[in-house]
């Protein structure tokens, strides 16, 4: 090979670098908005949210069983969607309500109400 003329190949891995790079940074760039769309929101402290749902007898029964061990088993609980998720540390007494209205069509209600968890503590008595 002639010296006074420059290796092309070497030019040509340098634009196939430079491309690749940018080919990368683009991906970098579309995988960071999936991430963003695909992203869970978490509803904190400081913000009201509400979610109604209409489903058959068995997915109602199949929630409230995990709500149930949830419940049971600690003093916390995670209630999530494929868009958000709701952490929340309960306190207790937890409020049962039943409200049966058996004029015109029937209806059965069950409320529970979770009171926060709070990490106060009482003074100390000298």
């Amino acid at each position: 090979m002639d010296e006074e003329h420059p290796d092309t190949d070497d030019e040509m891995t340098d634009a196939d670098e430079a491309q690749t790079d940018a080919d990368e940074e683009t991906t970098d760039e579309k995988q960071k908005q999936t991430d963003a769309d695909d992203a869970v929101t978490t509803i904190s402290a400081g913000r009201n949210f509400e979610q109604a749902y209409r489903l058959d007898a068995a997915e109602v029964g199949a929630f409230l069983i995990e709500l149930g061990e949830q419940l049971r088993d600690g003093d916390e609980l995670t209630l999530s969607d494929d868009e958000w998720e709701l952490p929340f540390a309960f306190g207790e007494p937890i409020e049962l309500e039943i409200d049966y209205d058996g004029v015109g069509e029937p209806e059965l209600e069950i409320e529970l109400e979770l009171p926060g968890r709070t990490d106060e503590r009482a003074p100390a008595v000298s």
